[in-house]
């Protein structure tokens, strides 16, 4: 059996960068090691995890591109889904994160914006596809 378990992203900052995700989208903290350098959150069965740049790069010997090299996002995005998209991305935006797609409704009826978080990280929130 393979599972799809869970998503990690490198950060300068693992504790703020867990707070923005807790305090934007109520998500809970699971763990955070004693050296805040590696902490996971409550998602669901897919967990959103962090990890400092500095410890991703003792694993990743061959090195890797940080989220805040580029101007622009990477070309990837992590996705929530709520009934109230305007009030999640103020949210959003008030706990630090850039507005970089308003509110637009698509032709299949989903509305969707998104944002930067303050890691750089390209985030969708939108509405459930019906």
């Amino acid at each position: 059996m393979i599972k799809f378990k869970y998503v990690i992203l490198y950060v300068e900052d693992v504790e703020q960068s867990m707070n923005f995700y807790k305090n934007t989208f109520g998500s809970g903290i699971k763990f955070i090691t004693p050296e805040k350098d590696y902490g996971e959150l409550l998602t669901g069965e897919t967990t959103l995890s962090f990890a400092a740049v500095n410890l991703a790069g003792s694993n990743i010997k061959k090195g890797f591109l940080t989220s805040k090299t580029e101007d622009k996002p990477f070309g990837m995005e992590l996705g929530f889904v709520t009934d109230d998209v305007e009030n999640l991305v103020e949210k959003a935006i008030k706990n630090g994160a850039e507005l970089y797609e308003d509110i637009a409704v698509k032709p299949w009826g989903q509305k969707t914006a998104y944002i930067k978080d303050p890691n750089n990280y390209l985030v969708e929130i939108c509405t459930e596809i019906q």
